[in-house]
C-alpha cells in the first residue's frame, strides 16, 4: 500500500547535491527503496532525528519523492519536519545529511537534538 499523498510532495525537500549523495550510498548498499526520516523524543533539547535506510514501506508510512529520493515518514514525525530540506553538509574529510528543520526553535551544542 502507498499512502503517497500529492499535497505533501513538497513538504520535505532534498537538495540536488544531497540526492546524489543519498542516492550513492543506498547503490553502494546495494538494496533499499529510499530512506525514512522521523524524530523520537531525547537528546540535550527534547526531540532527536532518525534517518535509516528502507527496505519496506509501513502501511502508515507517507511518502514523499524529491530529485529522485524517495523519503518515508511516519505522520507524527511530518508534522514537525514539514518543510524541512536535507543538505549534504561536508567538513573536512567528513561527509553526510544534515536535516535544515524550519520548525525547530533551538538546537543543543552538537546539533543532535532539536525542540520546536
Amino acid at each position: 500500500m502507498n499512502l503517497f499523498d500529492p499535497k505533501m510532495q513538497n513538504s520535505i525537500t532534498v537538495t540536488e547535491r544531497a540526492a546524489s549523495w543519498i542516492g550513492n550510498q543506498i547503490e553502494t548498499r546495494g538494496k533499499g527503496l529510499g530512506i525514512r526520516l522521523g524524530v523520537k523524543p531525547g537528546g540535550c533539547t527534547g526531540w532527536e532525528y532518525i534517518m535509516e535506510y528502507v527496505d519496506y514501506q509501513l502501511i502508515e508510512d507517507r511518502v514523499i519523492n524529491d530529485n529522485g529520493i524517495t523519503l518515508f515518514v511516519d505522520p507524527e514525525s511530518l508534522a514537525m519536519l514539514s518543510g524541512s530540506q536535507l543538505i549534504l553538509k561536508e567538513e573536512g574529510i567528513n561527509c553526510g545529511i544534515e536535516i535544515v528543520n524550519p520548525n525547530s526553535t533551538a538546537t543543543c551544542g552538537c546539533g543532535e537534538s532539536f525542540s520546536v
